[in-house]
């Protein structure tokens, strides 16, 4: 009965997990987590395992790669911004939105609702994830649509 399925660490491991899924249910229900944070390199690497084992390939790399396995969305969290607040990689964001044909999904640092704007603006995503801005601060979901429609973000509002 699930919509979509989102894999990670495991779909690195073995990538026919996305090549299989997409072939099995449709592209649309595959939908490709890739966390990334900076590297013993001093770039931008995807890690595995809750941020604890590098892969040493690229967030660009694995969108890439992702998609032509059949992914049909990708979800990008940045560890390094997760839950700080201090505002999205809009950089990686954009690299990766700019190289996909697929949805992106920013995740990772929303502080203020003109973040989440920024990462549809700025970093060309097509849609954004936050948890810490509802959590921690006195903005909410509905603040955020009528933030983001107003700005003209195209929004469900219910």
């Amino acid at each position: 009965g699930a919509d979509k399925v989102s894999v990670n660490s495991a779909a690195i491991a073995d990538h026919s997990l996305i090549k299989d899924g997409s072939t099995e249910f449709g592209n649309q229900c595959v939908m490709l987590s890739i966390d990334h944070k900076i590297g013993s390199s001093g770039s931008q690497e995807v890690f595995t395992n809750n941020g604890s084992s590098t892969t040493g390939m690229s967030p660009l790399d694995w969108a890439l790669r992702g998609q032509e396995l059949g992914a049909g969305e990708i979800l990008l969290t940045s560890i390094d911004s997760e839950g700080s607040q201090n505002g999205f990689d809009l950089e990686t964001i954009a690299q990766v939105s700019d190289a996909v044909d697929i949805p992106v999904i920013a995740a990772g640092g929303a502080g203020t609702l003109a973040d989440l704007v920024s990462a549809i603006n700025v970093g060309h995503a097509s849609a954004v994830a936050a948890a810490s801005i509802f959590h921690f601060t006195d903005q909410s979901v509905i603040k955020a649509h009528s933030y983001m429609k107003q700005a003209g973000i195209d929004v469900r509002m219910s």
